[in-house]
This record gives C-alpha cells, structure tokens and sequence, in this order.
C-alpha cells in the first residue's frame, strides 16, 4: 500500500470505528450496513480495475465510477430503488467525512453530492418465483459436497423463514430452536427488532444433515454459516451467498423457464411470502413474519402485487349472468331493460 491508500483506508476505519458510533450514536447495525455498503463499493471498483485493495484512494471515488456502481446495483445485483438510495446516503456521509477531514480529498469526492436520489415507484412491483421454480433451484446442488449440503440447506431456511440474506447470515446456533414439537428460529431485523419465526419439519431434517457436517459440536456463540480461513471460522459474507444462488438459478433456468433468468438472494423472501399471502395469510400478521415495522409497508408491496388473486377475486363477485363472464354476447331476456344494464355495468347501486 502507498502513502495515499494507506491515508484513504485510515479515514475508512475512523468512520466506521469511531465518528458512526461515537460521535453520531450509530447503533450497531446502522454502522454493519455503512460498512456492507462501503465494502460493496470498494470490491466493485477492485472488480472493474482489475487491481487489489492495497492500490485504492481517493481517486477511485469519482462520480463517474459511484454512478456505475448505483446502475451495478440495480442491473447487476437487482437491488430495489430504496436499496440503492440507502447505498448511495452511505457512500456521501463517508465522502461528507472524508472531506472534512482531508481538504486533498475534496477534489474527488465534493460532486458526490449532486447525485440524485432516485424517486421509487409509487406501486413497486414484487418479483417471486413458482413453486415449482423453487422445486427446480432446490435440486441443482450436488448434496454429495460438503459445500453444497450447506448451500442447500442455506435456501431452504431463506425461504422457509422469508429471511433477508444478512439476517440469515447473523444467525447464531443460539438462535435455532429445533427441538419440541414448534421449531422456530430467532431472527433479529432491521432496528435490532426480534422476531421468533417458525420453521417447517422438513427443515429441521435438512438442518440435522447440515449439522452433522458442519457443527459436529454444537457451541451456541457459533455463526450457523461460516467460512474457514487458516483454521478459524468466519461468518459468511452476502457476496457468497450470491455467488452461489446465481449459479443455481442459470442452471435452474436452463431445465425449468419459471426460474427467474437471473435468482438472487431477495426473490426466496418475496416467493415465500407471496406465496403466504396467496394461500390466505392476513397481511397484518404477514407484516409481523417479515419484520416490517409498519403494515403500510406490506400493504405498499403486497397487496397491488398478485393479479392472479385480483382476476379470481373479481370472477367469483361477478354475476353468472354476466356476458364477460358467461361469453354470451347476444340478446338476453333482460336485454332491454335499462335498470339492469345499469346494475349490471356499475352504473347505477
């Protein structure tokens, strides 16, 4: 590392070390989602440089190259609107910092400021896939490796639970409770706010297979997923989730076209609840499962979302005399009789 980077990654630290907590009062996961955003950033511009992290500064952090980044989310990574704007506050409070504290870095990161915050819709679409898409993505690991057991067992607790990938990935042993005859896990959310969400029996066995391989002794404090480097184990990062599930949905979507050309991480939380409210969850009590503080954000998602619940809804409140519903267009008895006309077409009540 040079000088420059060197002075660059120190600034980083401070930052998320000491100004976010210390000075602002940043709880612990409001610093976790600056540092995942910073790190976002940083592997991204690695990427397309093609150079390692020991050659970034300042420099690196142009308009240019933070706009590629925000297009990146939202192509690339099919992060929604309000994802992406969280990202982009992140990148301009470090950049806001950085310049107070380094007049040399002005020069770089003052135009940071002029990016636009992109409007969200007002009725976002939710993306899901089909139950027997999800059939298909569950069949690409190859169980006989080590890896692809827990893989598998990864995207079944993620769909089971509706999880948000991050939120899988802080899951502690402590946090599974699989014994007894109503098995849930201890999910914590966005805010610190816990949730208990109960799990299928089907997933407590895979979850007996995924333990025999990977927590042969069951310590409490240890990640549930985790990577090992030179011997010690490490909580997995989001990145490799979504390495792998992007692998399996390719391969899934060349066998089955219902499997989303490009499956990411988000789409097991939106299929499963979808799927909830499609089988006749209230949405009040879908908001609690999925950790939404208010339900005015499950209704802005859900319940514009599913045309095929409107199109049976509105056939079963449709009169059988109906001609859109019977397909008789002709002259009916009661063709001329204005007053049912009117009923009939929602022109008079």
């Amino acid at each position: 590392m040079n000088e420059k980077s060197v002075h660059f990654f120190k600034l980083i630290r401070d930052f998320l070390m000491m100004y976010l907590p210390d000075q602002k009062g940043a709880s612990l996961n409001t610093v976790k989602s600056y540092r995942e955003s910073l790190n976002l950033l940083l592997n991204y511009i690695c990427e397309r440089k093609g150079c390692g992290l020991g050659k970034l500064g300042f420099e690196c952090v142009s308009r240019e190259v933070v706009e590629g980044f925000l297009d990146y989310l939202e192509k690339e990574r099919y992060c929604n609107v309000s994802t992406r704007n969280h990202r982009l506050a992140c990148i301009r409070s470090f950049a806001q910092y950085a310049s107070i504290r380094d007049v040399g870095a002005q020069t770089y990161v003052n135009d940071l400021g002029s990016i636009p915050l992109k409007k969200t819709a007002k009725n976002p679409v939710i993306s899901f896939f089909s139950e027997a898409a999800l059939k298909t993505i569950l069949e690409q690991p190859d169980i006989r490796k080590k890896k692809e057991l827990r893989n598998l067992f990864f995207m079944i607790l993620m769909y089971d639970t509706g999880a948000r990938n991050q939120e899988l990935l802080d899951l502690k042993l402590s946090s599974v409770h699989f014994e007894g005859k109503s098995p849930y896990v201890v999910i914590v959310g966005k805010g610190g706010k816990t949730r208990l969400v109960p799990v299928m029996t089907k997933t407590v066995e895979h979850f007996k297979k995924y333990a025999t391989a990977f927590h042969s002794e069951l310590i409490p404090g240890d990640h549930l997923f985790y990577t090992e480097r030179n011997g010690k184990r490490y909580a997995m990062s989001p990145d490799n989730t979504e390495r792998f599930i992007k692998k399996y949905g390719i391969a899934a979507h060349s066998v089955n076209s219902e499997v989303p050309k490009s499956l990411h991480a988000h789409l097991f939380r939106h299929s499963r609840s979808m799927h909830l409210y499609r089988s006749g969850m209230p949405l009040a009590l879908l908001a609690e499962w999925l950790g939404h503080a208010q339900i005015s954000t499950t209704l802005l998602y859900y319940a514009n979302a599913d045309t095929e619940m409107k199109k049976e809804a509105i056939e079963k409140a449709t009169s059988k005399l109906n001609p859109l519903l019977s397909g008789e267009t002709g002259d009916l008895e009661w063709g001329n009789d204005e007053a049912m006309i009117r009923q009939l077409y929602a022109l008079s009540q």
